[in-house]
């Protein structure tokens, strides 16, 4: 059986902190090098702040779970939040940049041109749109979504690294 650590966390901003935590231990105790501890805890970071930005959380103490999956030298991180039927912009926003982003040959032309748009964004623009593409290129992960019961989404990002 594979190793998993479940987390489940309030969409808080100081819960972030403690599954970081959580993640980079439970990586180093399976003898991952650094370079993959570092890729998975930016990746652990960037999916629960946007499952905190965008879920739908009817109560502050409802959680979202996060599942790291290790199998032989391949990490797996998933985020699950809810959302409501009022979020299909949001669903097609998310469908369009990881849509965007696999378009590339690699992720790092996808970050260049990514870096390239926000710097052309005026200072008052709140969303930079990094984060997605920091995972497939800064984390060396393959991005993927789902929806499970029309209420939760599930995002995903694969990274295949050194154990």
């Amino acid at each position: 059986m594979d190793p998993v650590l479940q987390l489940s966390i309030r969409p808080q901003w100081d819960e972030l902190e403690h599954a970081r935590v959580q993640a980079v231990s439970f990586l180093r105790g399976h003898q991952f090098g650094e370079a993959s501890v570092n890729a998975a805890e930016m990746v652990v970071c960037e999916l629960i702040e946007n499952a905190t930005k965008y879920g739908s959380f009817r109560e502050a103490a409802e959680p979202m779970s996060i599942a790291i999956t290790v199998q032989g030298a391949t990490v797996t991180i998933e985020v699950r939040s809810p959302v409501s039927s009022a979020d299909d912009e949001h669903l097609a926003r998310l469908d369009r940049a990881v849509q965007w982003i696999r378009g590339f040959q690699n992720p790092f032309e996808a970050y260049l041109e990514r870096l390239r748009e926000v710097s052309a964004q005026s200072l008052e623009s709140r969303e930079s749109g990094l984060g997605l593409v920091r995972i497939a290129y800064e984390g060396q992960s393959i991005l993927d979504f789902f929806l499970i019961d029309q209420n939760v989404l599930a995002v995903s990002a694969v990274h295949r690294g050194q154990a």
